[in-house]
């Protein structure tokens, strides 16, 4: 077994990881934050297929921008939420 195909067999395994955790997690955040994880390991694929201008692509657009995007959408959300106040009869 070269390492080419080792490289190969654990990439796909980080893919299928952290695209199965991005929808099993409750929390937005972690979702955001392994859907640039995600984004990441997609641009080391487009590498290790010698595709470096896709690669450069995926990191910018899809790492890179989709995630600063849903970041501060997270962000101004979690602003907004009113916060709930405790009264008397919440203990």
């Amino acid at each position: 077994m070269n390492i080419d195909l080792s490289v190969d067999i654990l990439l796909c395994i980080c893919v299928l990881v952290i695209a199965s955790s991005m929808f099993l997690v409750k929390q937005s955040f972690t979702a955001i934050v392994l859907f640039i994880s995600l984004g990441l390991v997609i641009t080391l694929c487009w590498i290790q297929l010698e595709a470096i201008d896709v690669a450069i692509a995926e990191a910018a657009i899809g790492a890179g921008l989709t995630g600063a995007m849903l970041l501060a959408s997270w962000r101004k959300l979690s602003i907004d939420k009113p916060s709930e106040k405790k009264t008397r009869g919440d203990l």
